[in-house]
């Protein structure tokens, strides 16, 4: 019997493009906007409370601990393992938000294993 490999259809390829750019924009947005323009860096340090200062400190812990890049990672190997839509939308979040914000090296190779996912064959539904 045959495998096919994993294939995405149109929608979910338009709902990918989506989720991609809507991911890296934020991850820009909260690293130029947040933790590199020394306005905002020094009022958030000076003890303001708002959602911008609450982001910038959640991200900042995050990419400290490489949270990013290691979710990332792991999403993309239960991919490569068994492909489905969800692990790549996961997967592709994690990476996007790892590269913009410091954790390039895992979330690079998280992104070479999602594109690697591709070769393996796709599920069997019953």
């Amino acid at each position: 019997m045959k495998k096919t490999p994993f294939r995405l259809t149109p929608y979910q390829v338009q709902f990918l493009l989506v989720v991609g750019f809507v991911t890296v924009g934020y991850a820009l947005y909260i690293r130029y906007l947040a933790i590199e323009f020394s306005g905002e860096a020094l009022a958030c340090d000076a003890g303001l409370q708002t959602m911008l200062c609450k982001a910038r400190s959640l991200a900042t812990y995050l990419f400290r601990n490489s949270v990013f890049g290691v979710v990332a990672l792991i999403i993309a190997t239960l991919h490569v393992i068994r492909p489905s839509i969800v692990l790549l939308t996961g997967g592709l979040i994690a990476a996007g938000l790892g590269v913009v914000l410091y954790n390039v090296a895992l979330s690079g190779l998280a992104i070479g294993l999602l594109i690697l996912g591709f070769a393996r064959p796709a599920p069997a539904t019953a």
